[in-house]
């Protein structure tokens, strides 16, 4: 594997540890961009490649570590994290874990079980990156119907027939099947299950009406 296709970010106040790690990691094979705040790693610019970060929990400046897990998640920044801390307690600890944080390591910690850790976050974020490339196309596609086709669309993944969407829209059947064949079309859907899976990336209603 290249790891150099993967991204590792280390955020720690403390720019020994930053070193330490760039070059550990570095050793390994990936690509390390080190920060000593969470401010300077939020500014950056992160491509979508599979990536973790390797976060500190305590800075005693700026945004803590648990801070800024909370901004990544509000800004949809999918980048598994993986703690370590001097200072952690089993309530940070709890809280990261809750919030989806992959590891909490308490320094000093092996080089195996930060390697390890590492692994778990970044075929994590593969899923991740693929998921959000197949909403992404979804969307795209979304974007090419027009609104009474949408409109079809949504009734159609909700379960209603032809018949039912005609009389809904006080339109003709013949109409309608016009309609949800552009939308399958459109869609490059090959049947309903697939339309309904679509939907249900991006967030439209399945349920019935």
């Amino acid at each position: 594997m290249n790891n150099r296709r993967q991204i590792i970010y280390v955020v720690d106040d403390n720019i020994s540890i930053c070193k330490a790690l760039k070059l550990l990691l570095g050793l390994h094979g990936f690509r390390v961009e080190t920060f000593t705040s969470a401010e300077e790693f939020l500014a950056f610019k992160h491509p979508l490649k599979p990536s973790c970060l390797v976060l500190d929990v305590r800075m005693p400046e700026g945004i803590s570590g648990l801070a800024l897990q909370k901004v990544m998640a509000a800004r949809q920044l999918l980048i598994p994290i993986v703690f370590i801390t001097s200072f952690g307690t089993i309530s940070m600890s709890v809280k990261a874990m809750k919030a989806g944080a992959i590891d909490f390591l308490p320094k000093p910690f092996t080089e195996k079980r930060l390697l390890n850790a590492i692994e778990i976050a970044l075929v994590k974020n593969k899923a991740q990156i693929k998921q959000q490339k197949e909403k992404t196309k979804v969307e795209e596609h979304i974007n090419t119907l027009s609104p009474r086709e949408l409109e079809v669309f949504r009734l159609v993944v909700q379960g209603m027939l032809n018949k039912q969407i005609a009389a809904k829209r006080g339109t003709s059947i013949q109409t309608i099947k016009v309609h949800r064949g552009h939308v399958m079309f459109k869609m490059q859907a090959k049947n309903l299950i697939e339309l309904i899976h679509f939907a249900k990336k991006v967030g439209i209603s399945t349920s019935k009406v």
